[in-house]
């Protein structure tokens, strides 16, 4: 019996995360990334408004967006919030270790996901 990857070739992989950084496939990005199935951002403009998050609403397609905020948990401005709804996208905020391994969980799950992270300082 073949077994099906969970993971379909060429999507984008959360490796390891720190202070410093992310690996996502290979490839190491130093501070904030924006995380897609198909391609991984330096996340240049990184806050949480927004046009900080207009990368996200520009690539299209995603349902789900998971903030990362560092080791520290705060709530998401409700206006943020109901402008992205308003583009289809449910925003969700944990810190990022965990959004990090709930991003590649929903990846496996083939859903519409995308992450916007901040390393954990």
């Amino acid at each position: 019996m073949e077994l099906t990857p969970l993971v379909q070739p060429g999507q984008q992989i959360i490796e390891r995360y720190g202070p410093s950084g992310f690996r996502v496939s290979g490839t190491v990005y130093p501070g904030p990334v924006l995380v897609f199935p198909d391609r991984t951002l330096v996340w240049a403009d990184a806050m949480f408004t927004e046009a900080g998050l207009a990368p996200v609403v520009a690539h299209g397609g995603v349902e789900l967006l998971l903030l990362g905020l560092g080791r520290h948990m705060a709530p998401v401005v409700a206006a943020l919030r109901a402008t992205l709804k308003g583009h289809g996208i449910v925003i969700e905020a944990m810190e990022t270790g965990a959004a990090c391994r709930t991003y590649n969980v929903l990846l496996a799950e083939d859903r519409r996901v995308a992450a916007a992270l901040l390393p954990p300082v």
